[in-house]
């Protein structure tokens, strides 16, 4: 397979229209790939907490219709990374930790098209960043697993945060996940945390892992970028600088069966464990 990570530069002084349609050109170029990736928020900037209000859209909004397009004149699969989502609700309820609303919850989305530009899945981040401020406040939490099957290879996704979380990751692996997709928008200032759990993820689920990051500043906020594609022994097949770029790269999703036969560490875990008595 091959696959394309498109590590975009989120410019403030770009709309958010400009950038959808240079984003969209960048996807059809890589016409004649099997799956093309993009960072978490790109649209905003993952920094950008008081756009995301203003700059939050339905599940169907212009960037869905923008990106389905993309991928459909492209030809291939694609994972848009992510957006700000204005949830269905319009009824003041509170969603899942999430803040209380009249106008239904913000949820930081990541949407999935086939070839043909149909929303294959939808994923709203689990783990939201912040502690007590930014999107861990003004985003509701998802709390689905998603995996979506392409033809070679099934795809976990997950978004920026969620790659601190293992846990999660194993559950996507025994929903079948075999490649391992990771959205971004990662601060340069913690940079080496970013290849090191990349790393891990791949290592401990024998998995690929393709993390696709921004580029640019966000909000005062610098960019890590450092896109990176890691195979299921932990050894990096392709890694990008800091710029705006295209990060290419052809993978075997047979490598990943064979990895688990050859070193079969995962059959070996034990579940259950009870906790610690005091």
């Amino acid at each position: 397979m091959r696959a394309s990570l498109i590590q975009i530069g989120v410019d403030e002084d770009e709309s958010v229209d400009a950038r959808r349609q240079r984003a969209a050109a960048l996807v059809r170029e890589q016409a004649g790939v099997d799956l093309v990736v993009l960072p978490e928020l790109w649209t905003t900037g993952a920094f950008a907490y008081e756009a995301f209000a203003d700059a939050a859209e339905p599940l169907a909004g212009p960037t869905h219709a923008v990106m389905a397009e993309a991928a459909r004149d492209a030809g291939v699969w694609l994972h848009a990374g992510s957006i700000p989502e204005r949830g269905p609700s319009s009824d003041g309820s509170r969603a899942q930790d999430g803040p209380l609303t009249d106008d239904g919850p913000l949820y930081n989305t990541s949407l999935v098209f086939s070839p043909s530009g149909d929303l294959a899945a939808a994923y709203r981040k689990i783990h939201r960043f912040g502690f007590d401020k930014g999107e861990a406040v003004l985003m509701a939490a998802g709390d689905e697993l998603v995996t979506v099957r392409l033809p070679g290879t099934t795809l976990g996704v997950s978004t920026c945060y969620d790659l601190r979380f293992p846990e999660l990751f194993r559950g996507l692996v025994d929903a079948g996940a075999q490649t391992l997709v990771v959205a971004a928008g990662w601060p340069e200032r913690r940079r080496s945390h970013w290849t090191l759990l990349a790393k891990a993820r791949a290592v401990e689920n024998q998995a690929y892992v393709l993390a696709c990051a921004t580029a640019g500043t966000h909000a005062g906020v610098p960019q890590a970028g450092h896109s990176i594609v890691v195979d299921p022994w932990g050894e990096v097949l392709a890694e990008a600088g800091a710029e705006e770029t295209v990060l290419t790269v052809d993978f075997d999703p047979a490598r990943v069966a064979q990895t688990r036969e050859q070193f079969p560490a995962l059959k070996d875990r034990v579940l259950g464990l009870e906790r610690p008595r005091r």
